[in-house]
């Protein structure tokens, strides 16, 4: 009787150990791909942030903030004249909460060919986006109501507290996006 006991407690222990190990491995997992994420950096110049414009650099990232403005953009810093940030807020779901902040710097393009004071400057726009993701997460809250005349009477009093809470957040990629952003950037600096 005393080793079926001792042979059951050991199958327990193995399984609980085996359990334990298993948990244990995810996260560790899930650490080790997101240590590797800059593998995924090219820094080819196909996948670029910028763009070459044939104007002054306060004008530049004037285009760049007019730009911004005309798709809804909140601007929440032009205090420099090369530099501007903005921020969009969507919510394509109920219970999903999105943001895009833009971020450009505008610098000028020194070249050996436009060192001639003829030509006329040019600035690179370097220009990067990053959409944050948040979710509603409700946080319940319960409370006691006690009725001293009555004795010792608890009643459950509960109510809900609502967040919102970033769950993802990332640099929007080089590519579609990006382009019809620096069309834009290109049809103000035409405007007259």
């Amino acid at each position: 009787m005393r080793l079926v006991a001792r042979s059951g407690l050991w199958a327990v222990w193995l399984v609980a150990a085996a359990l334990l190990g298993a948990c244990a491995g995810s996260p560790a997992a899930s650490n080790k791909a997101a240590s590797r994420v800059y593998l995924n950096e090219a820094f080819a110049s196909t996948e670029t942030f910028s763009r070459v414009f044939t104007s002054g650099v306060s004008a530049t990232c004037e285009a760049a903030r007019r730009a911004l403005l005309s798709q809804g953009y909140v601007i929440t810093s032009a205090v420099r004249p090369d530099a501007v940030n903005g921020r969009k807020s969507f919510q394509p779901e109920a219970e999903v909460h999105v943001q895009i902040e833009f971020h450009i710097v505008c610098v000028p393009e020194v070249t050996a060919a436009s060192a001639a004071a003829s030509d006329p400057p040019s600035t690179i726009a370097f220009v990067n986006a990053v959409q944050d993701r948040y979710s509603l997460k409700k946080n319940p809250n319960s409370a006691s109501l006690g009725v001293s005349a009555i004795g010792s009477l608890s009643l459950p009093v509960s109510s809900s507290d609502d967040s919102l809470v970033k769950v993802a957040s990332e640099t929007i990629p080089a590519g579609v996006f990006y382009d019809r952003f620096f069309g834009l950037i290109e049809r103000y600096l035409d405007a007259p």
